[in-house]
């Protein structure tokens, strides 16, 4: 097996070159701190270059997956293979990775947390970045399982290292939760490779081409056993209610730099695996498992919302807010429309750089603070005016407002659910009508309540006079060398937006205006891929 394009390397090139990064910084003494941080963001600029190169060279009017592609034999006795490929589907998550991985690594130019060891830090992110790019680009699933994987282990010692006062329990649980659901998936994977006889089949390998083919051959009962273990794997990692409880720890617990990469890319590796491995390989169950999937979205929604106004700290109030907004993602899903699905990939990309910046906002104000106790933190407008603002400006977002990027990912996965996959003569039966439409009325409710907790949050930290504990005389105090000085009080160094924070928050804040007042310009990249993959079902 070995079938090859002229373009094939760029896939590989994008996904493996931080891993020479990580080879060159192995050889500088920790000590050469600002050469370390050089070097890594010299990568990740070079692996965004390449993706930049990915985009120019891609061919928008294509649906199927043979773009760039590459397939040769990988693993002969277990019929793995090493096969690769991008569509509309994958691109745009593949460029986002590789966006946030780089925007990450310039804010942490001047924010390494303690304990400083920016040698390991740093390329922690790149083999991160590694294991998110190849997730998007394989497919094979034994190689998608590796990837799915090897951005474990980093976010692991991320929060474990890096992380707050209880990160211990946190990486424990995050690890625990996550290998048992990769776990269940693996099973399934393993299943799949069975029934279809992967196993005796001259031709039979774990590549996604194969499962495609034979995988709506097998008996409904059957795929249904396969896809719980399926849907179990990806909904840890989603992640979708009840499975979601290891989320708030873990973000709370993280690093900022953790917790922008684990909300802006790691959560999507679970969506993107229901959109590229469940729904086309079990098309049978994947119709059984949609009013239920769609039953916990919308339960989510909710949840999350209601977990938010329960909220005293900010950066877990931001991490059930995307409990909730995942919930929307998931509904798309569930609906098994085009329409749905595309609202799905769009709400994870604007999910992706909207609770990024705010995870990106929370670390800067606990910088200046040293609390993200929300009672506590009053008046950001009139110490910080700029980060005040952006602030304001990305809660807007994430609340859905209209012509930002949020709403797209919202209100078309809501009106995809009032006309899901249903009518006479598709060959898997339909959905229930009224179940979506009253999980439609349900989720429109969880946007009135994202208003609330997101501008109850924003009028608490931003509105009124500054809290007296935190107001000091910023001139006086740095014509004094108070912030300079380790040994002077811990609050005297509030200041606005610095340029680092400019550098990497700029790209993002653009982003989420362009595709708010240009959404055409994602969707018709992901509609050929979504309606090619979704043909199997047979509706519209």
């Amino acid at each position: 097996m070995n079938t090859l394009t002229s373009n094939n390397w760029i896939l590989s090139l994008g996904t493996f070159l931080p891993i020479a990064g990580v080879i060159v910084m192995m050889f500088i003494p920790k000590q050469e701190e600002a050469l370390i941080k050089g070097v890594a963001i010299l990568t990740a600029a070079a692996t965004l270059v390449v993706g930049i190169v990915t985009l120019c060279l891609f061919k928008y009017n294509h649906a199927d997956l043979q773009q760039f592609a590459v397939s040769t034999s990988w693993i002969k006795p277990i019929r793995a293979t090493y096969t690769i490929g991008l569509d509309g589907i994958s691109l745009p998550l593949y460029i986002l990775s590789m966006v946030i991985t780089l925007l990450v690594m310039i804010y942490s130019w001047n924010h390494v947390p303690e304990p400083g060891n920016p040698k390991a830090f740093f390329a922690l992110m790149l083999v991160l970045q590694v294991g998110m790019a190849g997730t998007f680009i394989a497919q094979d699933l034994i190689l998608f399982f590796v990837f799915f994987e090897v951005v474990l282990l980093p976010m692991y010692f991320m929060i474990g290292v890096w992380g707050g006062e209880n990160r211990q329990y946190a990486s424990l649980k995050f690890f625990l939760y996550t290998m048992f659901g990769s776990a269940l998936m693996l099973v399934s994977f393993i299943a799949l490779f069975i029934v279809t006889k992967g196993n005796t089949d001259p031709n039979g390998s774990f590549a996604f081409t194969w499962f495609e083919a034979h995988g709506s051959g097998i008996a409904t009962n059957t795929a249904v056993w396969i896809f719980a273990g399926m849907f179990i794997g990806f909904a840890v990692k989603v992640p979708m209610f009840p499975f979601h409880t290891w989320l708030p720890d873990a973000h709370t617990q993280a690093p900022t730099q953790g917790s922008v990469i684990l909300a802006a890319i790691l959560l999507k590796l679970g969506t993107y695996g229901f959109v590229r491995i469940a729904l086309p390989f079990l098309p049978q169950a994947a119709v059984k498992w949609a009013p239920f999937i769609g039953l916990l979205a919308v339960i989510g929604i909710i949840y999350g919302a209601l977990g938010c106004l329960a909220q005293t700290d900010m950066k877990r109030l931001i991490a059930f807010s995307s409990v909730a907004h995942m919930g929307f993602v998931m509904l798309g899903i569930a609906t098994l429309t085009p329409l749905g699905v595309n609202a799905a990939i769009f709400g994870m990309v604007a999910h992706g750089l909207i609770t990024g910046m705010l995870f990106f906002i929370a670390g800067s104000v606990k910088d200046r603070y040293h609390t993200l106790e929300i009672r506590r933190l009053t008046g950001l407008l009139k110490q910080m005016p700029k980060l005040g603002w952006i602030l304001g400006f990305c809660a807007m977002a994430s609340l859905g407002l209209p012509s930002l990027a949020g709403f797209w990912g919202e209100f078309p996965a809501i009106l995809s659910a009032y006309n899901p996959l249903h009518g006479e003569g598709l060959p898997f039966g339909g959905l229930s009508l009224p179940a979506f439409r009253t999980y439609m009325v349900v989720a429109a409710i969880g946007t009135v309540l994202a208003a609330g907790y997101l501008l109850w949050l924003y009028q608490r930290t931003a509105f009124g006079e500054p809290n007296p504990e935190f107001v000091v005389d910023t001139h006086l105090a740095h014509s004094a060398g108070a912030a300079a000085n380790p040994h002077d009080d811990e609050h005297v160094d509030i200041h606005d937006v610095g340029i680092y924070e400019w550098i990497a928050w700029t790209p993002l804040l653009v982003g989420i205006v362009v595709l708010g007042v240009y959404p055409q310009l994602l969707f018709k990249v992901t509609d050929p891929a979504v309606t090619h993959l979704l043909g199997v079902f047979g509706g519209k």
